[in-house]
This record gives C-alpha cells, structure tokens and sequence, in this order.
C-alpha cells in the first residue's frame, strides 16, 4: 500500500527511523488489529494504534459507558456516558484519523463467533478482565494460528506479555487451570489506579506495532511484570508446555470448548461461581426489614476506603480478609444481612459464617448499589 503525500507528512516521525521506514509504515497501513474490550486497556490501545496508522481496526465490547468508567478508560468522554462503548470508540478513533477503517462488534465474545471473526484480524490484543474470554481468545488464537497481545491489571500491578504457539508458549502454558471462582478479586471490587491501564495498553500497542513491521523483541516467551506503586518492572521467562492441551506436542483441545463452565462460572453466575440460592436477600425484603425496625445487625464487608465513599445507618464495617479474626464480634444468635458493593463479597462472607454455625445470616443481592439505585438516590454511587 503506497503512502499518499498526506500520509508521508503525518508518519514523517516514523518514515525517518530506519527501523520503521516507507516499508514499515505501509505494513501498518495494511494491516488489521482486532481490539477485544473498549475499556481501560482498549482505550491506550486504540488510540495510539489510530495515531500510528493501523489499516483496519476492530473493537469488541458490549458494555455502554459509564460515570465510573471516566477515571481510566480515556477513549470516552462525558458526553458519551450512556452511549455505547464500540460507537463512542469508534468516532474518537476517527477523530484522530479518519484514514482507519473500524469495523464494530457490539457482542459478548463466545465459542459461536470467536472464530470467525478472529480469522479476519493479523493481530488479536486482549484487552478483557476476565479469565473465561482470556481462555477463549487465546484458545482462538492458537487454533488460527494468531498472535495474542496480552495485559492484565488489577490495583497497582499490571502484566504484559505475547502468546504465539508458533514461536513459545500460550497462556495455558502459563496457566493451565483458572483460579477457583471468586478467588481473584475483579477491579469493581480491588480498584486499578487510573494510570495503570494507559500504561499497560501502550506497551501492548508497542508490541503489536512491533510484530506488524516485524522489528525488535517482541514479549515471546516473556510476561513482564510492572508495580507503579515501586515503580518496579520484573521480567519473567516462560517456557513452551510440551503437554499444553492445546499447542502441546499431543494437543486435546481441537476445538472451542464451553469457557463458563471450564472456569467454574456454570449457571451463568459470572462473579462467584456459586449458588446464592436461600443465602440472598433482595434490596426490597432488606428494604421491609429496615422499614418496620426489625432488629438486625447489618455487616459490611468492603473495605474501609469504600466505607467513606457511602455506608448505611448503622451497619458494622468488618472487611472480608478480617472476618475470620474478628468472627468473635458477631452473635450467632443475631438476625444478620451481610452487604459490599454489588453482592459478590457479601455471599463469601454469608458461606464462611453459615459454615461456622451463623444459621440467620444472608447477603444482600445487588450490595449497597442496589440500595443506593433502588432506595437511596442521594447515596453517591461507585
């Protein structure tokens, strides 16, 4: 694809670095990225491979733009809170350069599509937070024969790396087996400083540019590790699995494979992978109990940063990780409605009591959002 004079003008910043060129910068041109997640790594991502001058960009999501999105995820602005993510990414990637082409997936990627639109893309870059699709796309990957840009964050630590079964390792190789469900916590419940993902999704920006103009090192059979909080980068070499079941020497997995239930998310619960059937209460029954003064106790078990955003009248903070040391402070014969931010905490915690012999203890289905949604308009929400 030859440069028009216009493209030569804006790329002169590339075209005079040898190791990128006329020949690197026209592989750009031509080549497709698909983008998994509109989000926080999504939005470095998709900005600077716009800037860079990526030929064809895809941008999966299904979720729309919220309030609480606004600290990290820089691609939306605003006046696109409520607007869904892959439209709202679409028209800030032309604003930067109407030259890109952006084909849109507004979907949750699963076993039925992956593939096929997977196939259409040269480099595939996860930018998911969740292990079920994390397995899927690098599942897809290996099958077509794609390379995988991958980034993880949580907190102050961030992760990046590239799977490329045919030259190292995949993330199976990696990590065989997911965590059980609920063990990890989620950003929604741990937070991610807001930096962290620009700087976790321009080093998976670089390393696609990387691999398209075919120079430097990419992160083959390296996951490097970053904490902003120490400013620390460790570096972590890994090693091909000869008896990985899907790019192993006698491979098992052939084909795309139930994801939610290989993670333990069976029964489409997503967050804790468990039952929550006769352990939950809902935000109108906890709403009657409050209403006609029933004598309750109600536990928080957020942490106590989340505490000072917004609490309910009365409630007793003991976070999660302090519960089992401070059980003591509960009476087993006590009426208690367990709560956190949406729900996921507050159900461990009912299971942990139930199982040292708290019979009248339940957690509140939806957390503190559900009360502040449904009951509280003026509690602030996060």
């Amino acid at each position: 694809m030859a440069l028009t004079n216009q493209q030569i003008s804006r790329y002169s910043r590339h075209l005079i670095m040898p190791e990128v060129g006329v020949k690197g910068q026209e592989k750009l041109a031509s080549s497709s990225v698909l983008c998994i997640g509109a989000g926080g790594l999504g939005s470095p991502l998709a900005l600077y491979l716009a800037a860079a001058g990526i030929g064809r960009l895809g941008i999966i999501d299904f979720d729309i733009v919220d309030f609480s999105n606004l600290q990290r995820q820089i691609l939306h602005s605003e006046a696109k809170v409520g607007k869904l993510k892959v439209e709202s990414a679409k028209e800030r990637v032309h604003e930067i350069n109407s030259d890109v082409e952006v084909e849109t997936y507004n979907l949750m990627l699963n076993s039925e599509n992956a593939l096929d639109i997977i196939k259409e893309y040269e480099v595939v870059v996860d930018g998911t937070d969740n292990f079920a699709t994390r397995y899927l796309v690098n599942d897809s990957c290996v099958l077509l024969g794609k390379p995988n840009v991958y980034g993880s964050i949580f907190r102050f630590e961030g992760q990046v790396s590239v799977f490329d079964a045919k030259r190292g390792p995949c993330y199976r190789c990696l990590y065989p087996e997911p965590p059980p469900p609920g063990l990890v916590p989620s950003c929604a419940e741990g937070g991610v400083l807001g930096i962290l993902p620009g700087i976790i999704g321009t080093m998976q920006a670089a390393e696609t540019i990387k691999l398209i103009i075919g120079k430097g090192n990419p992160l083959i059979g390296k996951l490097l590790f970053l904490d902003v909080m120490e400013m620390k980068i460790r570096e972590l070499k890994l090693r091909k699995d000869p008896s990985c079941p899907i790019c192993g020497e006698n491979p098992t997995i052939t084909g795309l494979i139930d994801y939610a239930e290989f993670c333990g998310l069976g029964r489409g619960e997503e967050q804790t992978g468990e039952d929550g059937d006769g352990l939950e209460i809902t935000v109108d029954e906890f709403h009657d109990l409050v209403n006609n003064k029933k004598d309750i106790i109600i536990l928080d078990v957020r942490e106590p940063g989340e505490f000072e955003i917004c609490h309910l009248d009365g409630s007793k903070l003991i976070p999660l990780g302090e519960l089992p040391s401070k059980v003591n402070e509960l009476d087993t014969a006590d009426e208690i409605v367990v709560h956190c931010h949406h729900g996921v905490r507050s159900l461990r915690a009912t299971k942990l009591l139930r199982s040292m012999g708290f019979r009248k203890v339940k957690s509140l289905k939806g957390g503190i959002d559900a009360w502040a949604i449904n009951y509280d308009p003026s509690m602030p929400r996060y």
